[in-house]
């Protein structure tokens, strides 16, 4: 299954979104424009999902439904409004709808704010589930609306699937300095893993036999980036805590052994790249992969991606966020996998460069979304930057 169409009101920066999503999506857009926002919504109906998490933990993690609003939502229309639609992969059919609407009750003297369901629906290919509030079940308590039912086991038997679908979204923006060191970084019990802490403790959890045969296909992939890397492998230390290691060959016979410490940043962000690509069946967001990476790999993401979709029995959906030259510049990125923000005094518009007919014109001519796309999504007046100094 994959999301084949969001549609947003008043989340972050967007007051109004209706955009469709292939199952290799490129979201491209200036600094500041909502790149990481528009992923989020993804990862927010996740952390509603999962166990642990629920809809005020996750509103919380965001610092507050004041925070999510969009600072141009105004008036009797400002409720934060969330619809996905998800398909079958390779069949275009609806399979699940969900929609989710929200305000915001308390605060002041009173206490902490809290968000309130304006309303939960869902729907499958059939027919429709759920439509709250309902007065039977909801009444007039309005406490019983600060829970969604996609969070309630005893309540989401009929979308069971859907709810297990959000909760594996998986979100990876690798910080290396984070692998090399995550007992510096606090973590609590309900946080979701981020920016790559707890990538090898989820490989050694991993049956070996498994892991080594990915391990030795990342290898053979890093051999295009790092030639000198080889013998790739997952090794615990005297206190049992997980390492990566690897021969560096250099002029001496044997090579040298490293661990992720000598690693360098781009090699680190690579493994995490390749590795959450094998692993796992629902969409997979990813935040600029190309930092740190040299040009040459950064160009053939776009294929990588496509590559690894291809070769899985359960295609799966990737979703990234970019403003690279090089990682744009392939001219098997087709109108339909691109969306575009653009920021404006009333929010950022969000739009499938398929419904642009300049762009489709352009990219349908030869010229690569590099070429079309990102000199439109330049801010204004970038050329004076330098007379800022």
């Amino acid at each position: 299954m994959y999301i084949s169409r969001i549609k947003l009101n008043n989340w972050k920066n967007f007051t109004d979104v209706d955009i469709s999503l292939a199952e290799r999506t490129f979201i491209v857009g200036p600094n500041a424009s909502g790149k990481s926002n528009l992923l989020d919504v993804f990862r927010f109906l996740r952390d509603v999902a999962r166990e642990g998490g629920g809809l005020q933990e996750a509103v919380k993690l965001r610092g507050g439904l004041s925070k999510i609003r969009c600072l141009s939502a105004h008036g009797s229309k400002s409720d934060v409004k969330i619809e996905i639609e998800i398909n079958d992969s390779g069949k275009n059919n609806l399979t699940w709808k969900y929609a989710l609407g929200l305000t915001q009750r308390g605060g002041g003297a009173v206490g902490e704010t809290k968000a309130v369901i304006r309303h939960e629906r869902v729907w499958n290919s059939e027919k429709q589930l759920l439509d709250r509030p309902d007065e039977k079940k909801d009444g007039k308590d309005e406490e019983l609306l600060q829970y969604t039912h996609l969070e309630q086991p005893t309540a989401n038997s009929k979308f069971r699937e859907l709810a297990d679908f959000f909760k594996t979204i998986d979100y990876q923006h690798i910080i290396p300095q984070i692998i090399r060191n995550p007992q510096s970084f606090q973590k609590t019990s309900n946080s979701e893993e981020f920016y790559g802490r707890d990538l090898f403790e989820k490989m050694s959890k991993m049956n070996k036999k498994v892991r080594d045969s990915q391990l030795k296909k990342i290898e053979k992939a890093l051999k295009t980036a790092v030639p000198n890397l080889k013998n790739l492998s997952l090794e615990k230390d005297k206190m049992g805590v997980p390492h990566l290691q690897a021969i560096y060959e250099h002029w001496r016979p044997r090579g040298a052994k490293q661990n992720e410490e000598q690693f360098s940043d781009g090699t680190l962000r690579i493994i995490g790249l390749l590795y959450s690509m094998l692993n796992g069946t629902q969409p997979l967001l990813l935040e600029e992969p190309e930092l740190s990476l040299h040009t040459g790999v950064v160009n053939k993401l776009a294929e990588l991606i496509h590559f690894m979709q291809k070769r899985k029995t359960v295609k799966r959906q990737v979703i990234l966020s970019t403003h690279s030259y090089d990682l744009l510049n392939n001219k098997g990125i087709s109108a339909e996998e691109i969306i575009i923000l653009r920021p404006g005094s009333e929010g950022t518009t969000a739009s499938n460069a398929l419904n642009i007919e300049d762009i489709k014109i352009l990219l349908e001519s030869g010229l690569s979304p590099a070429e079309v796309v990102l000199p439109i999504t330049e801010a204004p007046g970038i050329d004076q930057l330098n007379l800022s100094f």
